[in-house]
């Protein structure tokens, strides 16, 4: 009994250490001028330790004056994005010039100290919001959903809809909905300007109209923009209580095929997730900069794996070459791969746009969001120029 118990020791012990072998330590410290008396600095970025991109969730300790410092344990190999604040987009870290930084952009190999200097917050400069709100918009507060937590909800509405008419619209649900119209919400004070692309669009009559649905994301983001439990709970949300709620309340067309969905990053993760899972509900999707497969995150094995009908659904896939857009396009590459095989051709099925020097951004997806308009709600006229 004693050398079994020794034996199983051991095989403990070897897992332990192996396990202890891949998490690296980061140390971050931030040395700070010209704070104002009782402010916190706050790290924020993409990663749960890290408050998933909520600027006010993970603040630093401050050890001695002017000194933040804190300790965190991660995955070799991790790849980590960051920024720094003082609690909310509006007082973020910037460049001694007064313009903002990039991501600080980390891949974790060995035990590390992440020093960084700053001098200059946003609110101590006047700083120019990117965009504003084109249109008419609705807001929903705190909509509540089983398995998650409750999330604002903004509606755009196209230019003819408050003309007394009864035309019925489709709908486009974007994930990470505070990032899509209203700038002075979104993370970075940059926009989709998917409100003024649709204006734009719609009065050029290259698109038909239809209304816009933004989902508010919650610190809960990784998970439930991912194939987890929390992430059907977040796409049963959408499919069980947000949307009978739009369709009672606006005069949409809540058939599937005038039913989307879209997003960034994790964004353009869930966006495949939701119309492949549910193609009962929703038609077409909008990928933009996705992860379909990386670090812990995979949805090309399960397109692969399929083994029914074809789903009769249409996507809009874009990828840049800048930034973190290279770590993905792998996973884009072999998502493409799979659909193939799967019997989805290019153009008919699904377009796929590579973007030079677009960055993983809301900024740079701006850039690139008409081609996805038009795809999957343009007429004949809008598809002639794609």
């Amino acid at each position: 009994m004693k050398k079994y118990f020794l034996i199983l020791l051991t095989v403990l012990t070897s897992i332990i250490s192996s396990c202890s072998e891949n998490e690296i330590s980061v140390d971050v410290e931030v040395i700070v001028d010209n704070l104002p008396q009782g402010s916190i600095v706050y790290i924020t970025g993409n990663d749960e330790q890290l408050g998933n991109w909520q600027p006010d969730i993970v603040s630093l300790d401050e050890v001695e004056k002017g000194k933040w410092v804190k300790s965190f344990s991660f995955p070799k190999g991790k790849k980590l994005e960051f920024k720094f604040s003082r609690g909310s987009w509006s007082k973020e870290a910037l460049n001694d010039d007064g313009t903002v930084p990039p991501n600080y952009a980390f891949e974790v190999r060995n035990d590390t100290t992440i020093s960084v200097k700053i001098n200059l917050w946003a609110d101590q400069v006047e700083r120019k919001v990117e965009g504003q709100i084109t249109g008419t918009v609705k807001y929903h507060r705190n909509f509540s959903g089983k398995g998650i937590k409750a999330r604002d909800i903004i509606v755009w509405l196209p230019p003819d809809y408050e003309f007394g008419n009864e035309r019925r619209y489709p709908v486009l649900y974007m994930h990470d909905g505070q990032n899509i119209i209203d700038p002075s919400t979104s993370a970075f004070q940059v926009d989709w300007q998917i409100d003024e692309a649709l204006d734009s669009l719609i009065k050029q009559d290259l698109i038909e109209p239809i209304i816009v649905v933004g989902i508010y994301n919650s610190i809960d983001r990784d998970n439930e923009y991912s194939e987890d439990e929390l992430g059907y709970s977040y796409m049963n949300f959408i499919v069980d209580s947000l949307k009978p709620f739009i369709d009672r309340n606006y005069r949409t067309k809540p058939d599937r095929h005038n039913t989307a969905n879209g997003g960034g990053s994790l964004g353009g993760l869930i966006s495949l997730i939701l119309v492949w899972e549910y193609s009962n509900i929703f038609s077409k999707s909008l990928c933009f900069s996705p992860a379909f497969k990386v670090d812990q995150y995979n949805f090309v094995d399960n397109v692969l794996a399929y083994s029914g009908e074809k789903k009769d659904i249409k996507l809009f896939i874009h990828n840049g070459d800048n930034e973190l857009d290279t770590q993905l396009q792998n996973g884009v590459d072999e998502m493409l791969k799979a659909l193939i095989k799967q019997g989805y051709k290019e153009k008919v099925d699904y377009l796929y746009q590579k973007s030079v020097n677009s960055q993983h951004s809301e900024r740079g997806w701006a850039r690139n969001i008409s081609p996805a308009l038009i795809y999957l709600f343009g007429n004949e006229k809008g598809k002639s120029l794609l």
